[in-house]
């Protein structure tokens, strides 16, 4: 940067390299200017070489602090009598935005009484004058501004601010005079510096709650900004946060905490209800416990609890007998339930099969669940279809399914036309596979035996698949057949045999062997499922498991895989919250609930249960010694549902 040296009554001009460009710099510690008043640092600096309006701004910026922002007369008065005259003029920092004279600097529109326009100017003659000279020592108007195109070259002429980082303590507006700045101070501050800040009356911390204020040099004073929270059971009533605003006044009054309650609560039908309430009825920690009368399922939590947001831990739970809508057995297919709470109730589970020559399409078993529905859609017994059969090229075909529809038992004959001769097989079936015992035949002209030179490219077993061949005129030779066969778990996708023809091209291309699909897996919240897939997402080999979140016990099998014949070993299990109640367990134990007996059985099978899950590592079991309706605990099915 060039260096200007202040001289007294004078000022020294230096030329100083920047790069390529030549810089001029002058004093401007201003000694005898405002009233002699001598104040320091401001400098003008200007360019020695000519640029257009945004090249001298980027000039100015990056050696000093911008284009020269004119404050007022005196200043322009200084200006033209210290720069040098130049033919050519020099840019200041105002330029037309948005057809508004503003000076780039502060962004600031240019006032009418900061103008200083020459006579009749600025004119924008011939359209698109937005930037402005100054005249410098100009024989008429010296001093003063005209509009001008901003793409003619002109020297630049920059300053260097009074005003820094740090002026006006960051808290107001650093406003530029010459040689020195004064400070514009924002709300809620004052002082030369803007160096103090107005203050607000004190608040005093919240009963059955806190209050947290923002840092600040001093407590509560301008721009505090102090947030409010109830303790558990209280509501805040009022603003939530305040600010200590730039009159010395808070935006709001201070909040208070108000206890909340929750609703009031009445028993469910054929349920009974007690309750504690010890902040008072309905209150926050109130608690509600639920039972239901015998022969009905709790459906929702037994337990409820006064929240302190003021709403009950759970909606209230009804009583009432859990079914699934009926099932049928679907069409051409069997159905086997097991029911043991009755007829299409909870717990039940139904195991569906087709007949033969029909599949399965949709899950293989289905579960009525607590919600009273099944754990899928019923369902159906689609007929197998071969691939659809067409006539050799020269020959005709008949088919024993007048339908056309190629299904499972279907037979179909080919002949040929008279003068050629049927190459494979002249009848075929459809097989409970779906696939043809046969390839389709080709009808061949007679003529004589073709030699032995007939060749077809040699076929490799498909991957996880099988291919046994029958050379009849040499390996691969012509009317060499070679049948393919796949793995369990894989189906063939393409003909299940393959010929070379006399023209040394095979039927068909080889096929391809594929993993057996099984349905998707949907899960629902909140049981979560982690699968391996070795063949693809969902085929054979994929190996599924299941885990319910802590404190819920999980209702069906822990693994589920993909058998080879497309259907999974294991349905989706469930995730069932909580234990079961006395009445479930002693159901699920051979129904001996109606007599002492009964729960003598149920109390001494709990005892040997509880010694043997005591033995367990993970220390869980599946027993809950909470019970209401006596000293022994209810079973849950987790032991038993974990290896179904």
């Amino acid at each position: 940067m060039a260096s200007c040296l202040k001289t007294t009554w004078s000022w020294r001009v230096q030329s100083v390299v920047f790069g390529t460009a030549q810089l001029l710099c002058f004093s401007a510690l201003m000694t005898e200017l405002m009233n002699q008043n001598e104040v320091a640092a401001w400098t003008y600096n200007y360019s020695s070489h000519a640029y257009t309006w945004s090249v001298s701004r980027n000039f100015c910026k990056r050696y000093y602090t911008d284009l020269v922002a004119i404050q007022n007369k005196n200043e322009i008065t200084y200006l033209n009598d210290a720069i040098p005259y130049y033919q050519a003029y020099y840019w200041i920092g105002i330029r037309k935005i948005n057809n508004t004279w503003t000076w780039v600097g502060t962004k600031k529109a240019l006032t009418e009484e900061a103008e200083n326009w020459a006579d009749n100017e600025p004119n924008n003659k011939k359209n698109n004058q937005d930037c402005v000279e100054i005249y410098i020592k100009r024989s008429s108007a010296p001093g003063k501004w005209n509009d001008e195109p901003c793409g003619r070259r002109k020297r630049a002429l920059c300053y260097t601010a009074s005003c820094h980082d740090t002026s006006c303590s960051k808290q107001g507006e650093c406003v530029e005079t010459i040689g020195n700045y004064s400070c514009s101070c924002y709300p809620g501050f004052y002082g030369p510096e803007c160096e103090y800040a107005i203050t607000c009356e004190p608040l005093e911390n919240l009963v059955h709650g806190s209050m947290e204020c923002s840092l600040s040099p001093r407590a509560f004073q301008y721009n505090t900004n102090c947030s409010f929270r109830c303790a558990e059971g209280f509501e805040l009533r009022g603003a939530d946060t305040v600010r200590c605003a730039d009159g010395g006044q808070w935006t709001a009054p201070a909040p208070v905490c108000q206890a909340l309650p929750c609703r009031d609560l009445t028993a469910p039908n054929k349920a009974q209800m007690s309750c504690s309430h010890p902040l008072g009825t309905f209150k926050y920690q109130s608690t509600c416990r639920f039972s239901c009368d015998g022969g009905l399922l709790l459906v929702g939590a037994s337990e409820l609890r006064c929240l302190a947001t003021g709403a009950w831990s759970a909606p209230s739970p009804k009583c009432q007998a859990i079914t699934c809508t009926p099932l049928l057995s679907p069409q051409n297919g069997t159905m086997t339930c097991v029911q043991p709470l009755g007829d299409s109730s909870y717990k039940s589970t139904c195991q569906f099969t087709c007949d033969e020559g029909f599949s399965l399409s949709g899950p293989e078993r289905l579960d009525c669940t607590p919600s009273g529905h099944w754990t899928g859609s019923p369902p159906m017994c689609e007929a197998i279809r071969c691939p659809e059969l067409s006539a050799p090229e020269r020959g005709s075909l008949h088919c024993s399914d007048v339908h056309g529809e190629f299904n499972v038992g279907s037979t179909c004959q080919f002949s040929c036309h008279k003068g050629f001769k049927l190459e494979g097989a002249n009848n075929v079936k459809c097989t409970a596979s779906g696939r043809w015992t046969a390839l389709p035949p080709t009808c061949e002209g007679i003529a004589p035996a073709p030699t032995a030179e007939v060749r077809c490219p040699a076929l490799l077993t498909p991957g996880q698949g099988t291919m046994s061949c029958r050379h009849r005129l040499g390996i691969f030779g012509l009317n060499t057949t070679c049948y393919f066969g796949c793995k369990a778990g894989f189906t063939l996708l393409g003909d299940s045999a393959l010929r070379c023809r006399p023209s040394g091209r095979w039927t068909a291309v080889t096929p391809a062997c594929r993993a057996v699909k099984c349905s998707k897996l949907h899960i629902t919240e909140p049981i979560r499922m982690n699968c391996s897939n070795p063949w693809g997402n969902f085929s054979y080999g994929s190996s599924c498991t299941f885990h319910c979140p802590e404190g819920q016990l999980l209702n069906g099998s822990v693994r589920t895989a993909c058998q080879e014949n497309g259907q999974w070993s294991a349905a989706m299990p469930t995730c069932q919250a909580g234990p079961l109640t006395i009445q479930e367990a002693l159901t699920y134990f051979g129904g001996a609930v109606a007599s002492t007996t009964g729960l003598v059985m149920g109390g001494t099978l709990l005892a040997l249960l509880r010694k043997r899950f005591r033995q367990k590592d993970d220390g869980k079991s599946p027993l809950n010694p909470q019970s209401h309706l006596g000293t022994y605990g209810v079973f849950t099915n987790a032991a038993f549902d974990a290896n179904p």
